[in-house]
């Protein structure tokens, strides 16, 4: 049975007259009535009782009206449906994330893309990079914010966003009072830093940054994710050099400066599988990009 033999029983039944039914269905009249007979003998029933002056549904026909219609209407919803999916509108996305984009990009990232994009159930994981990556090539994540670079060959990554690194201090330390702290006067103080692992590219930036200019850090303590840096900083056992972006934790007992040199930037990476072809995916991305220019654009 044909979807278009539903729609011409279905506008008959309304009409109730075969001319008008044929104008609202842009046909002639004949083909209508093929159709109709047509439909007839597949289902085996007589749908309509046809007189010279008049069309009426049978008992039969005003059963199978009800039926008609809410086929017409499945099959509309289920065309509906596949033309968002196509334009990534529905479906499930789940997201892998570092603790660090959570305080700037993650958020408004988010924001508009539910805004934009209401129909897709978001998935948050946070994952370390190595976690990420792992989650990536397994399937569990369909795209990642992470740290560049991604050596991977089964993944493709794009840099979206840059930003430089500043000192934070413990609020009641002496250096919190300049505008901008001269690298040098790190020299002699304990540093909270991150460990050097795979994956963890904070620790060669900030060692090579400190012995650019003049000195190795004396490491106090060391902690693999940014928001454990600061609240070891905030509680008063070193300094640290960490993102710009981690200003937005808001957390109590830490100062935050920038520095007088020039320092190496902290980047952020969006990453996906190369051969996902996804239109979620398609759009998550394009919304990042977006979000991820207007904020350098703000910082610059």
């Amino acid at each position: 049975m044909e979807l278009r033999s539903l729609r011409y029983f279905v506008t008959l039944a309304e009409e109730l007259h075969f001319g008008r039914a044929a104008k609202r269905l842009s046909m002639t009249q004949p083909p209508l009535s093929q159709a109709i007979s047509g439909l007839e003998r597949e289902l085996g029933v007589r749908l309509f009782e046809r007189t010279r002056r008049r069309v009426a549904l049978t008992h039969a026909g005003a059963a199978f009206l009800e039926e008609a219609r809410a086929t017409l209407a499945r099959a509309a919803k289920a065309v509906e449906l596949a033309q968002r999916a196509e334009r990534g509108e529905v479906g499930r996305l789940a997201i892998g994330y570092l603790a660090a984009t959570a305080y700037s990009l993650l958020p408004l990232v988010l924001r508009d893309f539910s805004h934009g994009f209401p129909g897709v159930r978001l998935e948050l994981r946070e994952l370390t990079l190595p976690q990420q990556l792992e989650a990536l090539r397994r399937g569990d994540v369909e795209v990642g914010l992470l740290r560049p670079p991604v050596p991977d060959a089964e993944l493709e990554f794009e840099t979206i966003l840059e930003e430089p690194f500043v000192v934070a201090l413990p609020a009641s330390h002496p250096l919190a009072a300049l505008k901008r702290v001269p690298a040098q006067r790190l020299a002699s103080e304990p540093f909270v830093i991150f460990p050097r692992q795979p994956g963890l590219v904070y620790h060669d930036l900030v060692m090579g940054f400190c012995l650019k200019n003049g000195f190795t850090p004396r490491v106090a303590q060391e902690a693999n994710q940014t928001h454990t840096v600061v609240g070891i900083v905030s509680a008063g056992i070193g300094v640290a050099l960490v993102p710009a972006s981690a200003q937005k934790m808001g957390l109590a007992g830490v100062a935050f400066r920038p520095l007088r040199e020039a320092t190496p930037a902290s980047r952020t990476a969006v990453a996906w599988r190369r051969l996902d072809s996804s239109p979620v995916v398609k759009a998550f991305l394009d919304v990042t990009r977006r979000v991820a220019k207007q904020v350098n654009s703000a910082a610059s």
